[in-house]
């Protein structure tokens, strides 16, 4: 049995081209510097034109050894966090399974407890 953290955005205007430009930059960048070559990572879906206000979707399997979930969460949560900041504009849904994770405007996307 897995763990999931989800990230979700919406508005009703769809991404603009530099905008997805900037989003496909961000994705590559954090999928670039993630630190396990065997995990999973950030991970953008397509769209599906199931919503089309859903302007961007992902998922990230969590690992389930207790070494990796905190540095995988942390790495993710940032990846998500510098994508928010692109798409400020937008209404987020971010949660591992159904606990969601909280927003703070200063430092991002974090598990409560874990900011320095």
């Amino acid at each position: 049995m897995g763990v999931s953290l989800y990230y979700r955005a919406h508005r009703s205007t769809p991404l603009t081209e530099a905008e997805a430009t900037e989003v496909a930059r961000i994705a590559a960048a954090r999928q670039a510097s993630f630190p396990y070559e065997d995990e999973e990572s950030l991970y953008l879906y397509g769209d599906d034109g199931r919503d089309p206000d859903e302007i961007l979707s992902g998922s990230t399997k969590l690992p389930l050894a207790p070494d990796r979930l905190l540095p995988v969460t942390a790495h993710v949560l940032a990846s998500v966090t510098d994508l928010r900041r692109a798409l400020s504009d937008a209404e987020w849904q971010v949660h591992i399974d159904d606990v969601d994770i909280p927003w703070d405007g200063d430092e991002g996307y974090a598990l409560p407890g874990t900011r320095a």
